[in-house]
């Protein structure tokens, strides 16, 4: 924080400015005389005297016309120096140099422009100093302090901001020093992106973004609609967002996703652009798979936004060359339902023997979902005859494997079919099992055959999508008797057997841990919790350990949930772990074992054994992280 007495130092350094600005119009002359007195060169001095009356003469002469044109102007900058000077706490703004330069150029007085800044100096800047140092001696952090003054000025800045006024700033001079200065603060930026959303139109903005992109936060600039605008911004910032997918893989997708693919959706040229780029890239062999998630969790959102990206995924997947299949693709797709003369249309290509559709037309994410849904959910009632279509399409797409030759898919070089017929049968089994609606009970017979299809990733995906819709039923765990319901026993082989499917089945759990069962007791409520709980410290144990221990965080941070709960998660990890452990599971589950409203009641001899056993393993082990 600046104090008064900077303020007074760079007041006094300006008015020495002025001063000697002062002392080149009046006191040149007369030091010059005082000298060619002093010199002796009489004769000298008069012929140069005579010489320069005449040239003086001859300007006046030449500067007769010009004379009232340049007293109007003279008289124009006085008048505008004047009124800058008027205004409140004008010698504390940047342009105050130039400002007295002009003022005494043009023929200004001392007196006058001391009296107007005196008079109109209020300290505005001065007093907020004094408040922050006041707030300081009441023991406030520095930080705080500065949070609250900058939170202010960025509510006031919001508040009173016209476009209009800031595109002028441009009129005059280029660049300011103090917008290049402004944009190094994270605090500043953000109030900019703020702006920018709410001023789509502001040239001023407009180009600080640009300034922004260009000094290296391109990654912040993630949820500004004016980057979509500018190709070499949002060039800048989709290569930025691409390398950190492929740095760091799911976790971008959880934290930043969401707002690089409302950046990307913007409009329809980025939607293009971005796709375009990303589908030439998935077919490189380092990266392309992760390349070609990235591509489709864009798709996704952009189909749950009601935007019809149809088209645009057909065409860069070649939909063209195969004109039937693209016209029945785009029949269903459009529309987000699925018809049998389409899907007979599709199955007829397929089963060619030589030289059928490339199968990436299949693995579109919204087709593959609306073949899980048809096949897999309790209410749905394929006809007898098309079921054989919709098993065959699905199958197809999740197990067949083409290589083309070079780095761009021109030839088709090999199809391997040899886990279709397994594929084919192995969701028919299932498919038929979940579409019967049979009780707990009834299901025991079948587990034998369950557990040998749930290999199959397919069918562990579309065990999922049936057991999230036979659980959501409100009735279920008040007509369930087991401790464990079997549907909930099948996902744990689920996630056993696919790495890939942990968050998906992590997302039901949470789903419906938080769902208010008010047709059971509040015991039986508990009950249920407990069993989803452990749940998810099997989920934790086949390596689902981050995500899982964040939600769990996220529940003591919410305070929404029984801490006995969370007690008796954590007593049921400590039971199954062991060192040694990775500093990124100990940074976050240290503050949770170390919580005395967590552990600070245990009451089993062995729960607390276990609780001191980590802690001491953790402050020996990880001195630096706990």
């Amino acid at each position: 924080m600046d104090s008064d007495t900077d303020y007074d130092e760079e007041d006094e350094d300006q008015w020495s400015e002025a001063r000697e600005t002062l002392d080149i119009r009046g006191g040149g002359v007369a030091v010059d005389d005082e000298d060619n007195n002093n010199d002796g060169s009489g004769a000298a001095e008069e012929d140069k005297d005579d010489d320069q009356t005449d040239v003086e003469e001859a300007d006046d002469d030449n500067d007769d016309d010009d004379e009232p044109m340049d007293v109007q102007n003279k008289d124009q900058t006085l008048d505008d120096c004047l009124r800058q000077f008027a205004a409140e706490d004008y010698i504390m703004e940047p342009g105050i140099k130039e400002s007295l330069i002009q003022y005494f150029q043009s023929g200004g007085t001392p007196e006058q422009v001391v009296e107007l800044l005196s008079d109109n100096y209020h300290a505005i800047a001065q007093t907020a100093n004094l408040l922050a140092e006041w707030l300081i001696m009441t023991d406030l952090k520095i930080s705080e302090v500065q949070s609250l003054v900058e939170d202010h000025l960025k509510h006031m800045i919001i508040k009173h901001f016209d476009p209009k006024k800031a595109d002028t700033i441009f009129e005059t001079t280029g660049t300011p020093q103090w917008l290049t200065e402004m944009i190094e603060h994270q605090t500043w930026r953000s109030l900019i992106y703020k702006l920018a959303e709410d001023y789509p139109d502001c040239l001023m903005l407009t180009f600080t973004v640009k300034l922004i992109s260009d000094a290296g936060f391109q990654g912040e600039i993630t949820s500004i609609s004016t980057a979509s605008q500018q190709l070499e911004v949002f060039s800048r910032i989709l290569k930025t967002s691409t390398n950190n997918f492929l740095e760091k893989g799911e976790e971008t997708l959880d934290t930043n996703i969401n707002e690089f693919i409302k950046m990307v959706c913007h409009g329809e040229h980025t939607f293009l652009y971005s796709q375009a780029m990303m589908n030439v890239l998935s077919q490189e062999a380092k990266g392309g798979q992760s390349i070609k998630r990235l591509s489709q969790e864009i798709s996704n959102c952009a189909s749950k936004h009601g935007h019809d990206a149809t088209p645009i995924l057909l065409s860069l997947n070649g939909a063209s060359a195969h004109p039937r299949v693209s016209q029945a693709l785009t029949a269903m797709l459009s529309k987000n339902a699925l018809n049998p003369a389409d899907i007979t249309v599709l199955y007829k290509s397929y089963q060619a023997q030589d030289s059928p559709p490339p199968v990436e037309l299949l693995r579109v994410p919204q087709l593959l979902e609306l073949l899980l849904d048809a096949l897999f959910k309790p209410q749905c009632k394929l006809h007898p005859e098309h079921k054989p279509k919709y098993i065959y399409l699905l199958a197809y797409g999740a197990s067949v494997y083409e290589t083309y030759t070079g780095g761009k898919k021109s030839v088709r070089r090999t199809l391997n079919r040899d886990e279709l017929k397994g594929t084919v049968q192995a969701i028919e089994k299932v498919s038929t099992i979940c579409t019967e609606n049979k009780g707990s009970s009834e299901l025991l017979p079948e587990l034998n055959s369950l557990f040998q299809c749930i290999r199959y990733p397919v069918c562990g995906l579309g065990l999922c999508q049936w057991v999230r819709n036979v659980v959501s039923e409100r009735t279920y765990f008040q007509l369930s008797t087991e401790h464990t319901p079997l549907h909930l026993a099948l996902l744990d082989e689920v996630t056993t057997c696919h790495t890939t499917l942990h968050s998906r089945v992590l997302d039901l759990y949470i789903q419906i841990f938080e769902e208010q069962q008010e047709e059971l007791e509040v015991l039986a409520q508990l009950e249920v919790k407990k069993m989803l709980l452990d749940r998810m410290v099997h989920l934790l144990s086949r390596g689902c350990v981050v995500p899982v221990i964040n939600y769990i965080k996220q529940c003591i941070d919410r305070g929404e949930t029984d801490m006995s709960l969370i007690r008796y998660f954590v007593c049921e990890v400590l039971d199954v772990i062991t060192p040694p452990f990775s500093t990124e599971f100990v940074q976050l589950f240290y503050p949770v074992v170390n919580n005395t409203d967590v552990t600070g009641s245990l009451r089993s001899d062995t729960e607390q054994q276990l609780v001191q056993q980590f802690l001491t393993h953790c402050r020996q082990n990880y001195k630096s992280f706990v």
